[in-house]
């Protein structure tokens, strides 16, 4: 083992894993794509009903930012699912030509 080496495992002892962190962001990600559409309609209906002198916009503007929050949480599932978004596969792309050559053999 080299000094780079040494230097690089004394730098990193003791930090996360570079999945546990992925894993911690696409929570973080899950929870702020579900509650600012809630957040911000639910602002936009309470400032309405304010203007207008009604009581039940703020409830309607509610649920249509809960129902945008899910459908942001389903495309970026679905998009994790796919495996478009290429954080899912750890592989480098010379990895990945690797294998293909490795099939055809």
């Amino acid at each position: 083992m080299d000094r780079k080496d040494r230097k690089t495992r004394k730098r990193t002892e003791g930090l996360p894993d570079s999945r546990v962190l992925r894993s911690l962001s696409l929570v973080m990600q899950f929870g702020i794509n579900m509650l600012v559409p809630i957040a911000m309609t639910t602002i936009l209906g309470y400032w309405l009903d304010q203007k207008l002198g009604t009581r039940f916009l703020v409830i309607l503007f509610f649920f249509i930012g809960a129902i945008a929050g899910f459908q942001n949480i389903y495309r970026m599932a679905m998009k994790i699912g796919t495996g478009e978004d290429g954080a899912s596969d750890e592989r480098t792309p010379d990895d990945t030509k690797r294998r293909k050559d490795d099939r055809r053999k």
